[in-house]
């Protein structure tokens, strides 16, 4: 793959798909500065071809960083992630999620950046979609603060570029999983149940566990993001597989990899989370030439392999596999 940018600034770079993408940019041969403040930097160290500038991105020192880097393009990956978090604290959320993407806006503008695209959620922003997988078209009805916050932050991309000239696209990622991601937070389950099975504790289904997300792999996204600079794209476009998985047999699909003896356990859903979720990927592939290339099944063994190596005294891998993964969404409602 060849063209586009070739000075790259990725906010939120030491964060769990930050440091995939970073990865993969440098791979690409890309200068890449990093903005990320580490409060939630997932460990894994980033490629000696990248800088980084610890500072809030909120700042006047994150809008100076911009301005001295010059980019030629801003992948905007920081964010308040948690959909708790966001129901608990509202103002919070839109500090990060808002304020934080208006200033970067902001500084792509005065910094003669002519390339934007943030990372939006598929999942928050489309609420009860009345059609799933769901397209881009759909009328966004988000359900939480987070959702509410990406789509305002959508929003203010359109202004910068019918105002100040940018080239903006939001992708909108369904679930993203995969290693590095955090097992001890509130969101991804995949995460905080690898965590839970390599720590001896039942792993937690929330509700029913009859919910649906589309899960996709982290690497998938990291490319996305790669053919997203490499695109002329603007607007929205969906990030996901278009495929829904139950979340309970996710769950089981983890307990197998485990050889875990136990059950899960059933605790009570969250406010503000959506039932069921999938993405229509049709636009990303005709506008970005992108398609996710992990199974379901294949990207929660990678996962749980990580999370192994990286757990002292971890119990050993098992084998099979729970069936029904990636089963085909469920039937589109008029």
């Amino acid at each position: 793959m060849s063209g586009g940018p070739r000075r790259v600034l990725v906010t939120g770079g030491a964060g769990f798909i930050g440091v995939h993408t970073v990865r993969r940019l440098a791979a690409e041969g890309l200068k890449v500065l990093v903005i990320d403040d580490l409060r939630h930097a997932c460990g894994e160290p980033l490629p000696g071809a990248a800088d980084i500038e610890a500072v809030d991105i909120t700042s006047a020192a994150a809008t100076a960083v911009v301005g001295r880097f010059r980019p030629d393009a801003i992948l905007h990956l920081a964010a308040q992630g948690g959909v708790s978090r966001s129901v608990r604290d509202p103002a919070g959320d839109a500090m990060v999620n808002v304020v934080g993407t208006v200033t970067m806006l902001r500084a792509s503008a005065d910094a003669g950046c002519p390339r934007f695209i943030f990372a939006s959620s598929g999942g928050a922003i489309y609420g009860r979609a009345p059609r799933i997988p769901t397209p881009e078209r759909t009328s966004p009805a988000p359900l939480s603060p987070y959702g509410a916050a990406k789509l305002a932050a959508e929003g203010y991309l359109g202004m910068f570029e019918r105002s100040f000239g940018l080239s903006t696209l939001a992708l909108r990622y369904s679930n993203v999983y995969g290693p590095f991601q955090d097992g001890t937070g509130e969101a991804g389950v995949v995460a905080i149940t690898c965590e839970r099975l390599l720590s001896g504790r039942p792993p937690e289904i929330r509700g029913d566990g009859q919910q649906t997300r589309d899960f996709v792999f982290v690497e998938d996204v990291a490319e996305a993001n790669l053919h997203a600079l490499r695109s002329d794209a603007r607007g929205t476009i969906n990030i996901g597989t278009g495929i829904a998985s139950s979340v309970r047999i996710v769950v089981d699909e983890l307990i197998t990899l485990a050889a875990y003896a136990g059950t899960s356990s059933i605790v009570d859903g969250r406010p503000g989370e959506v039932r069921d979720t999938a993405l229509d990927v049709t636009r990303a592939a005709k506008r970005l030439s992108w398609v996710a290339r992990t199974a379901v099944r294949d990207g929660l063994s990678q996962t749980f392999e990580s999370f192994r190596q990286r757990t002292p005294a971890s119990i050993p891998a098992g084998a099979g596999a729970a069936a029904g993964l990636g089963r085909e969404p469920p039937a589109e409602s008029e």
